[in-house]
């Protein structure tokens, strides 16, 4: 599924207009990409739970080379389902 099939499920169950329904479906996203780059979590019921989590540091290997490479921290996001999304 692509953002396009997204759109066009809110565009059949609403029947609102496409462009409309792009649009808030851009917004959703937008401001679940703001709220993720402010470290926050975001929870949907029933669905699961956005997070961002630390990376650690660490040593890493280039393949061509074989020489060590410093892997700098960073941040993830991660997502865990819901029970109903488990349960699919």
């Amino acid at each position: 599924m692509i953002k396009l099939d997204i759109i066009n499920a809110v565009v059949q169950r609403t029947g609102i207009t496409r462009t409309k329904a792009e649009q808030a479906v851009e917004t959703v996203f937008d401001a679940m990409k703001q709220a993720l780059g402010r470290g926050q979590r975001i929870e949907l019921r029933r669905f699961g739970v956005f997070s961002v989590k630390p990376r650690k540091t660490g040593i890493g290997r280039n393949p061509k080379t074989g020489q060590e490479v410093a892997i700098p921290p960073g941040k993830a996001v991660r997502f865990k389902p819901g029970k109903e999304l488990q349960s699919l």
